[in-house]
C-alpha cells in the first residue's frame, strides 16, 4: 500500500504479527528518517510494534531539504492555526490508511512527536472520534488553547517531556499544557529534563519508552 505521506517504516523483527503502531512526527525542518532514530532502542522493547515516521506534507520554507507540518515564516497565530488544521486533515487521512492497512483501531496506536510534531500529536489525539492508546510529546506546546477546547472530542492520555533550557519552545509551554489538560479532565504526566535544550536526550527517550510499554501492556 502507498500512504498519502512518504513514510520511513521500521517493521518488527521476523515480520511477526503487528499489534501496535507508534506514529512518530518530526519537528520543523526535519523528516521521518531523522525521528526514526528513536526506534533504534525502542524496537527492542516493543515487540509486535511497527513504527511509522511520515514526512511532513510540505517542504520546509527555511530548509527545503526537510519538511514541515505548518509554516512558521509568518508570526501570525491565526495563520499558524489554519495551516496546522490543514496538516491535521492530511494526518487524519494518513492514520485511517494506517488503521486499514494493519487492521488496527485507535486504541492500538501511540501518537508521538517532537516540537511541531508534538503539537500535531496533541491536536490529533484530542480531536479524534475515539481515544488513541496514548500520546508522547517532546518539546512542544498546545498551538491554540481556545480553539482546542472548542474542538476537543476525545481524552487521549499523554506524557509530555521538555528540556528546562529549551530556547526554541519555552519550557513554560509544558506547564501551560499541563494546566489546560488537567482542566479538561485529560490524564497527563509531565517530565522536565534538567540542563536540556531543544532535543531528545536519552533520559527523555527512556521515559517515553517506559510510558509506551506500560500503555501497550507489554
Amino acid at each position: 500500500m502507498t500512504f498519502c505521506l512518504t513514510t520511513t517504516i521500521i517493521k518488527p523483527e521476523d515480520n511477526i504479527s503487528i499489534k501496535h503502531v507508534v506514529i512518530l512526527l518530526h519537528g520543523y525542518g526535519g523528516d521521518g528518517k531523522d525521528i526514526s532514530m528513536l526506534t533504534l532502542n525502542w524496537k527492542r522493547f516493543l515487540p509486535n510494534t511497527i513504527f511509522l515516521c511520515p514526512n511532513g506534507h510540505e517542504e520546509c520554507t527555511i530548509n527545503p531539504a526537510g519538511f514541515q507540518w505548518f509554516d512558521l515564516t509568518k508570526d501570525d497565530p491565526s495563520y499558524i492555526l489554519e495551516e496546522s488544521k490543514k496538516a491535521e486533515t492530511k494526518l487524519q487521512k494518513y492514520i485511517e490508511e494506517v488503521k486499514s492497512e494493519y487492521n488496527l483501531n485507535s486504541s492500538q496506536i501511540c501518537l508521538s512527536g517532537f516540537s511541531q510534531g508534538c503539537m500535531m500529536s496533541i491536536n490529533l489525539g484530542l480531536t479524534s472520534s475515539e481515544n488513541y492508546n496514548c500520546i508522547v510529546g517532546f518539546s512542544g506546546k498546545i498551538i491554540n488553547q481556545d480553539d482546542l477546547s472548542k474542538r476537543k472530542t476525545s481524552s487521549t492520555k499523554m506524557l509530555l517531556i521538555h528540556g528546562d533550557k529549551d530556547a526554541v519552545v519555552s519550557p513554560t509551554f509544558l506547564l501551560e499544557a499541563k494546566d489546560f489538560l488537567i482542566r479538561n479532565n485529560i490524564e497527563v504526566e509531565t517530565k522536565m529534563i534538567e540542563n536540556c535544550e531543544h532535543h531528545i536526550p536519552v533520559e527523555a527517550s527512556s521515559a517515553a519508552l517506559n510510558y509506551i510499554k506500560n500503555n501497550f501492556q507489554i
